[in-house]
């Protein structure tokens, strides 16, 4: 999701979008199935009202890359909107389960619908309620093996939280896995620190990049990324 600071660097050079236009039809072609089944879960999502925060159809793709390279078979995700993102990891295989956590009922009912669409509601499992009140319970059932532990997680929920998330997501995935925490580079409001007690989503992703850099269970890198939605970029974490 793209939540972004307002007011700050609002530049986007026309050159993003040109680029992303090009790269479309060769990448994401129409004669592909899944390239409608995406569009179809974007209109629904813009005609239940839904904020156009989800990943772009490029970040998308990079989130299925990511599965297809650690054959994933168990993903989370935090923040499920209107299941865009969900679709995408989900079609990386037919192995790929996604459980997502969503805290609107509106969202997580479109997303239901969007998911159903595209034909992934056998892998794609929505829980609806607070992520910080449902990862306790999901820690649980990984520690005690009435689940498995996840090869990836993909983190695009309330950004004051990152750090939560995070702490969580180490302790129930498998050595190995990925855990990508989204939006923290926030048009550059990251590295700006007069925004830093104003912004609880340059303070979330600050906390989430210095609490990972310390953290010896992990290596991690951050990407910056520019395009139709602008300039954002991921916390990428593998566990050691």
């Amino acid at each position: 999701m793209n939540f972004i600071s307002k007011g700050l660097h609002e530049h986007s050079d026309p050159r993003w979008k040109a680029v992303d236009n090009y790269v479309r039809p060769h990448l994401q072609p129409e004669s592909n199935p899944l390239t409608g089944k995406l569009a179809a879960a974007a209109r629904l999502a813009d005609e239940a009202g839904l904020p156009d925060i989800c990943v772009s159809s490029y970040q998308g793709q990079f989130l299925s890359l990511q599965c297809k390279l650690l054959n994933a078979k168990n993903v989370l995700e935090v923040g499920t909107l209107g299941g865009y993102s969900s679709i995408h990891m989900a079609s990386s295989s037919p192995d790929t389960k996604v459980l997502t956590l969503e805290i609107d009922p509106t969202h997580a009912e479109v997303a239901a619908k969007a998911i159903a669409g595209a034909g992934f509601a056998d892998q794609v499992e929505i829980v609806l309620g607070a992520a910080v009140d449902k990862l306790p319970g999901i820690k649980e059932d990984v520690l005690s093996g009435k689940r498995p532990k996840f090869d990836m997680v993909f983190i695009d929920a309330d950004k004051p939280n990152n750090t939560v998330y995070y702490n969580y997501a180490v302790e129930i995935c498998r050595r190995g896995a990925l855990i990508i925490v989204d939006n923290v580079v926030r048009r550059g409001a990251l590295a700006d620190d007069k925004v830093l007690e104003s912004d609880g989503g340059v303070k979330g992703a600050r906390a989430v990049i210095e609490r990972t850099g310390k953290d010896e269970r992990v290596f991690s890198t951050l990407i910056q990324t520019v395009g139709e939605k602008s300039y954002d970029g991921m916390l990428l974490c593998v566990v050691n």
